[in-house]
């Protein structure tokens, strides 16, 4: 692929020009803080993948400059993209905005075209994911981010009005902020949902989909994967490349997905209009599409299906699972099935008590089972019971009112916060719209918290416009002439 010269510093060149001409970044507004002589936070955002970073950005784009970005993972790391991410190509198309919040520069496709030029641009089918990764990476470079990798947050706990948080790892010790995002992608709020008859099943014999798998130990071996899902694809085909002798995709349904129907439906109107209709809608909307089920993307599922050592088990559930000397025995509605190891691709939950750092806050957290569902709604389906009641800025709501009132500044900016807000703080298409929609309502906040502060500045700010020399009171001389 033919690169274009020095095209990459001549768009960072015109994105610098672009924020100069649109005043941006906004000029810092939030007072400063300390507590107890520690300086505090205005926002700390766990999480540097793709949401962590359009939520980074989009902060120090509005003038709130005093923040910062944790994420366990090394620099490049982040994110599921080059980590547990299988697929060869991201799903979504090519042309999306992505994280670019408005501003062309910073597009994938501005990103890719520099480089490569538009005939390459036009020639690109879909996007591989390790080049989506680069992108990002640049997003972060490009905009200066403060991003502290390798540091993990161990605890979240309330300090007076703040939120404390204990780090580990490349940074150690506590940090005080006023508000707190969480962009913990896919598994932000519970980890892996493991079905029941794995719970007992050493971990030699399986893994979840968004482990890290030693694919080459499969060599040879016999692997089943759970599910028909773009992540079972994904995984049934790496361990099919790495050589596995068989490899079976258990899937419960008696026929595969076929259509996307909430690609089919998307629109402004949906980004913009989901989160304002009423519950009843909600539920409604999200609950057809988990009946349906997204398919899996059809590239990924001829990766699996041109291997003649694999195999599509359509109507077979799985009843138990029992563990061997030297494998899994497992007892499905076609019979029972014998394998070396099982990948399960079985997605992810909301419970937020299989997570040590959120012990203070998960018996705090209303979710849509504390009262926001109704039975006249549809049926009652555990994954959407386990879901956040949030606010209107992904922030948490209390249980209990006045039980831990931190939750009102802690905002759940992932995957969890779909049944509420709609697909914009998880997925590519509409990640703008939803960084917009978290920054807008913590900067109303932080201002509303500070109005006493920020109206003694009115009152102090002493510069004068005008000198005393550009007009003359004619007054004296009205009075004179009046006189005669």
């Amino acid at each position: 692929m033919t690169q274009t010269a020095d095209g990459l510093a001549a768009l960072e060149a015109q994105l610098q020009q672009d924020l100069e001409y649109l005043e941006l970044p906004a000029k810092p507004w939030v007072p400063a803080r300390t507590f107890h002589g520690e300086p505090v936070r205005d926002v700390v955002v766990i999480g540097a993948g793709m949401c962590g970073l359009a939520a980074l950005a989009k902060l120090r784009l509005t003038g709130i400059s005093n923040v910062v970005a944790y994420d366990a993972a090394p620099a490049g790391l982040e994110g599921p993209w080059v980590t547990f991410a299988r697929m060869e190509t991201l799903r979504s198309p090519k042309s999306l905005q992505g994280p670019a919040l408005g501003l062309a520069p910073l597009t994938f496709r501005a990103w890719f075209t520099a480089q490569h030029g538009n005939a390459a641009w036009q020639a690109l089918d879909k996007i591989p994911k390790d080049q989506w990764m680069d992108y990002l990476i640049w997003y972060r470079k490009a905009l200066n981010l403060p991003v502290e990798n390798g540091v993990r947050v161990t605890r979240i706990a309330q300090a007076d009005a703040l939120i404390a948080l204990d780090l580990s790892g490349a940074e150690t010790g506590r940090v005080y902020t006023r508000r707190l995002v969480l962009a913990t992608g896919r598994s932000g709020l519970g980890g892996f949902a493991v079905p029941d008859f794995l719970h007992n099943v050493d971990r030699r014999f399986w893994a979840h989909s968004a482990d890290t798998i030693d694919f080459d130990a499969l060599r040879g071996k016999r692997v089943a994967v759970i599910g028909a899902g773009a992540s079972s694809m994904d995984n049934a085909a790496t361990a099919l490349e790495h050589g596995a002798a068989e490899v079976d995709l258990l899937i419960r349904r008696k026929a595969m997905p076929r259509i996307n129907k909430m690609t089919g439906i998307g629109s402004p109107g949906v980004v913009q209009g989901m989160h304002q209709l009423l519950d009843a809608w909600k539920w409604k909307f999200v609950d057809y599409a988990a009946t349906t089920q997204t398919p899996p993307p059809r590239a990924s599922t001829l990766r699996v299906s041109r291997h003649a050592n694999a195999r599509f088990l359509l109507d077979c559930g799985i009843n138990a699972v029992r563990q061997q000397e030297d494998g899994l025995l497992i007892d499905t509605t076609q019979g029972t099935l014998r394998y070396d190891y099982l990948i399960a691709a079985t997605g992810f939950s909301n419970n937020f008590h299989g997570r040590p750092e959120f012990a203070a806050l998960a018996p705090h957290i209303r979710s849509w089972a504390d009262g926001r569902y109704q039975p006249a709604m549809g049926p009652a389906r555990q994954s959407m019971l386990e879901a956040p009641d949030l606010g209107p800025a992904f922030e948490f709501r209390e249980r209990t009112p006045g039980a831990c009132s931190m939750l009102a500044h802690i905002h759940c900016f992932n995957d969890a916060a779909m049944l509420t807000h709609g697909k914009v703080s998880g997925d590519i298409p509409a990640v703008s719209a939803g960084a917009d929609r978290l920054v807008r309502g913590i900067t109303a906040s932080l201002f509303s918290e500070d109005v006493e502060q920020h109206y003694a500045s009115l009152q102090a700010y002493a510069i004068p416009e005008l000198q005393g020399d550009e007009w003359v009171d004619a007054t004296p001389l009205l009075k004179q002439e009046n006189a005669q």
